[in-house]
C-alpha cells in the first residue's frame, strides 16, 4: 500500500536486545504492580479517528481536523518504531481532549522470533509500566498490516507462526505488567491479490480485543463492497470480535465527494466501531494520493453528514 519507514537506528534496536540487563534487574527488584482496568465500550458507530501529520507531538491538527468534520475525535493514531518509549506526554494531551490514545507499535530493524523469545522483555516491561501509570484506556497494535509483503515483519518476510508467537508474547507480558487498560487490536490490511490468509496471522481470541482492517479507495471502481466487505466475511470466518476500520481515506482518484458516503453508509451496514481517518499529504500516484479533505468543501460537507450518523463515545 505505502511504505512507512519509522527512522530508527540499528544500533538503538540493539541496545534494545541486549543492552537493558540493568532495567530487567530493577523490574526484578519492584514490587508486584495492580492492575490498571479501563476499558473500552464495544459500541456500533461510535468511534472516529485520525492520523495527522503533527500528531504527536502536538494535538493541534487533530483539534483542526475535528473542526473542519463538525466534531473532535475520539481516537488519535500514531506510529511507533520499535525502541520508542510510550509517548506518554502525548498521550496526556490526548486524554484531555477526551480521546483515546491510539499507537502501532512496529518492529522495525527488530527480531520477531527475538520478540517471540523473550529477547526485549526489558524494553517491553518498561513500555507497559507506562501505559499502565497512564491510567487510561489505550489502543495498541503490534505489526500492523502483517499480511501484506511490503513490511520487513510481514507476509513473505516473517512466517505466521513466528508473528502469532511474538503478538501472543507481548500480550501475555503487558497483561502480566498489569496494563488492562489496553485493548489489542490485531490489524490486517483489505485482502488483495498479493496479501497472504490472514487466517495464518490470528494468534486467538484471547489475545484480540478488536479487529482492525486498514483499506483505501484508490480508484473510481472503489468502493465499501470491494474495499472492506471480503475481508469483514474473511474476519467473521475466524471471530466475532468487534471490528475498526482503523486506517482507511478515499483518494481524489476515487471521488471523494461521492465515496465519502458510501464509505460511512458501509460502516453501518456491517456494524463496525467506526473509522480511523487518514488525513495525511502523501507522494503523488494512485497509491499515495493526498488524503485530506480539508479545503474540499463537498468533501467537507459530505465528511460532516457522515459524522451525522455517529454517536461518539468520549474516552
Amino acid at each position: 500500500m505505502r511504505q512507512r519507514l519509522i527512522i530508527v537506528s540499528a544500533l538503538l534496536v540493539a541496545f534494545v536486545a541486549v543492552g537493558y540487563a540493568a532495567i530487567q534487574v530493577a523490574h526484578l527488584r519492584r514490587p508486584t504492580l495492580m492492575p490498571v482496568q479501563a476499558s473500552l465500550a464495544p459500541t456500533e458507530a461510535a468511534y472516529l479517528g485520525v492520523y495527522e501529520d503533527g500528531s504527536p507531538p502536538s494535538i493541534a491538527p487533530v483539534v483542526g481536523f475535528g473542526h473542519v468534520v463538525g466534531s473532535m475525535p475520539n481516537i488519535v493514531g500514531w506510529f511507533a518504531g520499535w525502541a520508542q518509549p510510550f509517548n506518554l506526554a502525548f498521550a496526556q494531551q490526548t486524554a484531555a481532549h477526551k480521546c483515546i490514545p491510539f499507537v502501532q507499535i512496529d518492529p522495525t530493524y527488530a527480531s520477531v522470533a527475538g520478540i517471540a523469545a523473550g529477547d526485549y522483555d526489558a524494553y517491553l516491561q518498561s513500555y507497559a509500566d507506562t501505559v499502565r501509570e497512564f491510567g487510561k484506556s489505550v489502543i495498541i497494535g503490534f505489526g500492523h498490516e502483517m499480511n501484506a509483503p511490503w513490511y520487513s515483519w510481514g507476509y513473505g518476510h516473517v512466517p505466521a507462526a513466528t508473528f502469532v508467537a511474538a503478538w501472543r508474547h507481548i500480550v501475555t507480558l503487558f497483561r502480566a505488567q498489569g496494563a488492562d487498560n489496553v485493548t489489542w487490536l490485531w490489524t490486517v490490511n483489505q485482502d488483495r491479490s498479493n496479501t497472504g490468509p490472514i487466517s495464518d496471522w490470528w494468534p486467538g481470541a484471547q489475545y484480540v480485543t478488536w479487529v482492525g482492517i486498514d483499506g483505501y479507495y484508490f480508484g473510481p471502481d472503489d468502493d465499501f463492497s470491494t474495499v472492506f466487505a471480503p475481508t469483514i466475511h474473511e474476519v467473521r470466518a475466524l471471530t466475532n470480535r468487534p471490528i475498526l476500520l482503523s486506517e482507511t481515506a478515499i483518494g481524489p482518484a476515487s471521488g471523494q465527494f461521492a465515496k465519502i458516503a458510501d464509505l460511512f453508509a458501509g460502516m453501518r451496514t456491517y456494524r463496525t466501531l467506526g473509522l480511523v481517518w487518514f488525513d495525511k499529504d502523501q507522494d503523488s500516484g494512485l497509491y499515495h494520493q493526498d488524503w485530506r479533505i480539508e479545503g474540499d468543501q463537498p468533501a467537507e460537507a459530505a465528511f460532516r453528514l457522515g459524522m451525522s450518523a455517529l454517536t461518539l463515545v468520549k474516552s
